[in-house]
């Protein structure tokens, strides 16, 4: 008789949870950016489409479901990299749509900023995480720029990253401020003259 449990013991996922889980960190997400993370459960529950008690099941904290947005964000935009790099559009312009891409993720990363700075020991490792993951995937892209001619050469992932970031600081507090504008400005600065 063939056992479907997994290595680790645990039943496999059925379709629907899988579906489920993943509608719940997509609404999760979109709520912390409206309503921060400290939103009602019921708000992400609805707009997920599934009860209270499904995202409990999955997440069965708050801290577990902002660790899971956080991460599904982070492997997202790393994937996404290469990807577009595949893409045949040119070095240059993948690294455009991928900061636009790295803008989102800043942007919606705000609503959990207050979080991933408290004093909470399970959201210590995220900065790394965060740094580990894209890192690596920014200096691919501008690696590539560079050796099509198209970006001057010897530019700095962390500091690109950290420069993005410090534009979309504002992007939530006026109005009149437009964070991609600025990005896009920086990013066509790396431009070879």
């Amino acid at each position: 008789m063939s056992d479907s449990r997994t290595a680790a013991g645990k039943s496999p996922q059925r379709a629907d949870a899988r579906r489920n889980a993943g509608n719940v960190l997509e609404a999760a997400a979109a709520v912390f950016v409206t309503s921060g993370v400290e939103a009602p459960i019921r708000e992400i529950a609805a707009r997920a489409g599934v009860g209270t008690a499904t995202i409990y099941r999955h997440y069965p904290t708050r801290a577990d479901l902002i660790l899971a947005v956080y991460r599904r964000q982070v492997e997202a935009l790393a994937e996404a990299g290469p990807a577009l790099l595949a893409g045949g559009r040119g070095p240059h312009q993948a690294l455009v749509e991928w900061i636009d891409r790295f803008v989102d993720f800043v942007i919606t990363k705000q609503g959990l900023a207050s979080v991933l700075q408290s004093d909470e020991a399970c959201y210590d490792p995220l900065h790394t995480y965060f740094l580990e993951r894209l890192g690596p995937v920014c200096t691919q892209l501008l690696d590539a720029a560079a050796a099509a001619g198209e970006i001057v050469p010897g530019q700095d992932a962390f500091e690109l990253m950290r420069g993005v970031g410090s534009l979309c600081a504002g992007a939530g507090t006026a109005t009149y401020y437009d964070a991609r504008h600025l990005v896009k400005l920086l990013v066509n600065g790396l431009r070879r003259p």
